[in-house]
């Protein structure tokens, strides 16, 4: 016999703004070596996965602010980080639907597209600055980030599900009032 499916109640704003603030810590620890490479742009991944979820919520002026917050952290070219999240929610909130349609690793293709358009705003800004082309292996983070959807989305859902659960202990005084 199978369960009808609940509502869970949509997260609160400080509920996101709690997982991109963890985002943004992880992005700023002080990665080296094959690990920095490697290293997903959480951020970005997090902003994506709330304009996906929650469109009314996370648009591109968080993108431009938490780009901005980027742009400090990382050292960048300031609107470096800015302009490419703007751009890449742009593209996430006109496919927003598409992509919730599809279970998640055919997102995963969706989610590569998106963090390789990033990738690319990022590299021709640096370029364009007067930089010297950093590698093919610039774009390994797609490749990981990619990969990390599909168990991210599962974790904030867990945490989302976690969160909106009613709590299930009672008074065992109820109707035994005398």
């Amino acid at each position: 016999m199978t369960e009808a499916p609940t509502l869970t109640r949509p997260p609160s704003g400080s509920f996101i703004a709690m997982t991109l603030f963890v985002a943004l810590m992880l992005d700023i620890l002080p990665w080296q070596g094959s690990a920095l490479l490697l290293r997903p742009d959480f951020v970005l991944l997090l902003l994506i996965y709330w304009a996906v979820h929650q469109p009314l919520r996370i648009g591109m002026a968080a993108a431009w602010g938490l780009g901005l917050v980027m742009d400090v952290a990382d050292g960048a070219l300031l609107g470096q980080y800015a302009l490419a999240y703007t751009v890449t929610i742009y593209f996430t909130l006109a496919l927003h639907r598409r992509i919730q349609a599809f279970t998640l690793w055919p997102q995963a293709w969706h989610i590569f597209s998106l963090l390789l358009i990033s990738q690319i705003f990022i590299l021709l800004t640096h370029l364009l600055s007067g930089a010297n082309f950093i590698g093919w292996g610039y774009f390994l983070s797609t490749i990981t980030g990619t990969l990390l959807w599909p168990p991210l989305s599962l974790l904030v859902l867990l945490a989302i599900k976690y969160k909106s659960q009613p709590e299930t202990a009672y008074s065992s005084s109820r109707g035994n009032e005398k």
